[in-house]
Formats: structure tokens, C-alpha cells, sequence
């Protein structure tokens, strides 16, 4: 029975609030770097730097090593250099993984909370490569997030896996 049916999502302990706060974030994420993905490919890349140049113009004009926009500037530019299928690639396929392993654990589906623990300390390992070549605090924030979802997640498994076991005795004396 999924995790809505079941219980009000109001009720719950604070861990099972907590669970489904972050797997909604991670959904919302998800949802974002796929929709993120698939306009990489459909915008003009000229179209992008016209865009990112007027929207950072005048933070650049005030001050040429504003740390936020000068990051942005570099990652355009590495983006503009070969990146793009690949930023494309990665953004929809992590996307739509994410996107179905979230469904999937509000349907309570129990092969989805060790999936998604592998998918994302996978991901935690390419994160951690990432930070080491560009010191991206964004990375490190990232990061932090899912290592708190895979414990969450860890948590939430043994929980489900408790009380499918409990049920499973139950209905089949019935």
C-alpha cells in the first residue's frame, strides 16, 4: 500500500517526516535536472550566453571577481566546450533514475530502498571526484544531502521490511 494511503502525511514520527521530506526534495531534484537535461539540448548555446551575459552584466560590471558569477561564467564556458551532450546525458539519465526510484519508494516498494542506497552512493562516490577537481561547495552540499537520504532510506527499509514480514504471517492464516 503506498506510503500516502497508509498514513497521513502529517503523522509519523519525526524519522518518518523527515523520510519523506527528503525523498520529496530528491523527487523535486530529480525532476529538475530532467527537465534541465533535455532543455541543454534544445537550447541555442549562443542563446544561453546571450542570457547568462545580461543576467550577470551588471554584477560583473560592479565587481569582475564576484565569486558566484565568475563560477558561472567558467562553468558556461567548460559547458560550451564539449560538455553539453554529456551535461545532457547525465542530467536526464540521473534525473529520470532518481525519478522512478522516488515513485517507487512512495509506492513502498521494497526493491527500491537498497536501489536507491547503491544509486546514490554511486553517486556520493562521483561527487566526492568532482569536489576534488573543483572545490565546488555546491558538490560538498550535495553530498552531505545524500548521505542523509541513504540513512534515512536505510532506516526507512528496515522499518518496511519489519512490518512486511509482520503482515506476511498475518494473511496467510486468513
Amino acid at each position: 500500500m503506498p506510503i500516502h494511503n497508509r498514513r497521513d502525511l502529517r503523522s509519523g514520527t519525526l524519522l518518518d517526516r523527515s523520510f519523506r521530506v527528503s525523498i520529496t526534495l530528491k523527487g523535486l531534484h530529480a525532476l529538475l535536472e530532467t527537465i534541465g537535461g533535455i532543455a541543454l539540448l534544445i537550447i541555442n548555446p549562443q542563446r544561453l550566453n546571450r542570457f547568462l551575459l545580461t543576467v550577470l552584466h551588471q554584477e560583473l560590471s560592479k565587481d569582475p571577481r564576484d565569486f558566484i558569477a565568475t563560477h558561472l561564467v567558467r562553468a558556461y564556458q567548460s559547458f560550451v566546450s564539449g560538455g553539453k551532450h554529456f551535461a545532457s546525458v547525465y542530467l536526464v539519465s540521473h534525473g529520470v533514475v532518481k525519478l522512478v526510484l522516488v515513485v517507487a519508494l512512495f509506492w513502498n516498494k521494497l526493491w527500491a530502498y537498497p536501489l536507491m542506497i547503491i544509486v546514490l552512493a554511486a553517486f556520493v562516490c562521483y561527487q566526492l571526484y568532482r569536489f576534488a577537481l573543483t572545490h565546488s561547495l555546491v558538490m560538498v552540499l550535495l553530498t552531505l544531502f545524500d548521505l542523509l537520504v541513504i540513512v534515512l532510506t536505510w532506516l526507512e527499509y528496515g522499518k518496511q521490511r519489519a512490518h512486511s514480514q509482520f503482515e506476511s504471517p498475518r494473511t496467510s492464516q486468513s
